[in-house]
């Protein structure tokens, strides 16, 4: 019998090598081609143009029952969702260690067990002890929540299949399980890869949602093979900062909703609580007024967000290479607008250092923060508090004009809600909105000559 041929499969973009070597030759990624096992079963070659079933296919037009979506009976992970859960659904969470994955899961498989639905929650890292003392801290002892702690996707397939399919499966984590039709150990690509698969399969066939516990690398991304988040519908990742109170639920892929909607969440000591109002959350402790402080009405979805953009400028003697530093935002983003800043208008940068902090931790991807940004840097450049009732928004474009943003009327309506009486943004995309005065800002000009004589 022919040994069987050794084989290397990429972790990030899933190409194929017959030698292990340090460098991926396709995504030009270093230290991702892992060894394959081979699969016996389809290794012989065969004509698979015959001895098959035949498939019926379907117009679109077909009537069908329409999906009903469930809910989680946590409203912002419905609102990260698109709405809640859809029967058949996979969805794949990832996070950092400790961020709340767990946490978050459990309240959420308790709550529709709470509501007479069916909910399993399968451990691979966790004994069914520790994960009922979780659940004593987090007062959900009573619910009839079905627990598990199995590694075997075999075991855990035969006994799903000896009674009615759950409303919802929860397994933490994917990289844990381990098939016996494929050779290797758990959390290896070709082991994460089918044992995913035949989850997915069972979710799909018997119309159970079923969520996907992902470990992440160093550099935040879900390990194992990009294969893994093709495979399934939807990818989610939960975010912040250990030192802060506040997760973010993000989703990343989402097949049956909108993926710019967010779910908002407070680290409690007795769980994850929902935060209705997030912007209240990002703007606490803003007492007196400092130069170098904006704010900016972010929108993530339809949820428009008020956050706090900080700008430090440090001079240097003449010599010293000034430093570059972002945190929340596009570094090269910045690098574009301080350009603008130096080219349009004639301040200079070139000696200072600049620092850039989106308050809280957030981490902002709308280009209509450039007004807010370029505010707060002109503001400490000369040493100037902004107006402390007053919020900024547009885009910049290299030849110093502001630009016009989408939605810019959600944007209003949450900064007057939250009681700020003054709106600088493009020209034209003043709305009528009570209690708030709309101010244009055609260019970076006439913003560094409002911030200049801003008391």
């Amino acid at each position: 019998m022919a040994k069987p041929k050794k084989r290397f499969i990429c972790s990030e973009c899933g190409s194929v090598s017959s030698r292990w070597q340090g460098q991926c030759g396709d995504c030009q990624e270093w230290n991702t081609l892992v060894e394959d096992a081979p699969d016996t079963k389809f290794a012989a070659k065969h004509n698979l143009a015959s001895g098959g079933r035949a498939i019926a296919f379907e117009t679109l037009d077909a009537p069908t029952k329409p999906l009903a979506r469930r809910s989680t009976g946590i409203g912002e992970f419905d609102r990260a969702l698109g709405g809640g859960l859809v029967p058949g659904a996979a969805i794949l969470m990832g996070g950092e260690p400790g961020i709340g994955k767990s946490t978050l899961l459990l309240q959420a498989a308790a709550s529709i067990a709470q509501r007479g639905g069916s909910a399993i929650y399968v451990s691979g890292e966790e004994a069914t002890g520790q994960i009922r003392l979780r659940a004593s801290r987090l007062g959900l002892s009573k619910a009839p929540l079905k627990l598990a702690a199995a590694t075997s996707v075999r075991d855990i397939l035969t006994t799903l299949g000896s009674d009615d399919p759950p409303e919802l499966l929860v397994v933490d984590s994917i990289q844990t399980m381990h098939s016996d039709m494929i050779e290797g150990a758990p959390g290896t690509v070709s082991q994460v890869r089918a044992s995913a698969f035949e989850l997915i399969r069972f979710a799909k066939e018997r119309g159970t949602a079923l969520v996907l516990v992902g470990h992440v690398t160093k550099d935040g991304n879900i390990a194992g093979p990009r294969v893994l988040e093709h495979m399934v519908d939807t990818v989610m990742s939960f975010e912040g900062e250990r030192s802060h109170q506040y997760r973010i639920l993000r989703c990343l892929k989402n097949r049956f909703g909108a993926v710019d909607e967010i779910g908002v969440f407070s680290m409690e000591g007795h769980g994850l609580d929902e935060v209705g109002n997030p912007s209240s959350l990002f703007l606490s402790g803003r007492e007196e007024p400092i130069a170098g402080a904006s704010v900016f009405p972010a929108l993530e979805g339809t949820r428009p967000v008020l956050v706090e953009i900080q700008a430090l400028i440090v001079r240097l003697q003449s010599g010293a290479t000034p430093r570059r530093a972002v945190v929340g935002w596009d570094s090269s983003r910045l690098a574009m607008l301080l350009a603008v800043l130096e080219s349009r208008c004639g301040l200079s940068f070139s000696t200072a250092e600049v620092y850039l902090n989106v308050a809280g931790g957030y981490r902002l991807s709308d280009p209509a923060a450039d007004l807010a940004v370029a505010a707060a840097l002109i503001s400490a450049l000369a040493d100037k508090p902004l107006p402390a009732s007053a919020v900024w928004f547009g885009e910049l474009a290299l030849s110093g004009e502001v630009r016009p943003v989408a939605h810019a009327n959600v944007r209003q309506k949450e900064a007057a809600k939250l009681g700020f009486t003054t709106a600088c943004g493009p020209q034209d995309g003043g709305q009528n909105v009570p209690g708030l005065r709309y101010s244009d800002v055609g260019s970076v000009a006439s913003l560094v000559d409002r911030v200049m004589a801003s008391a």
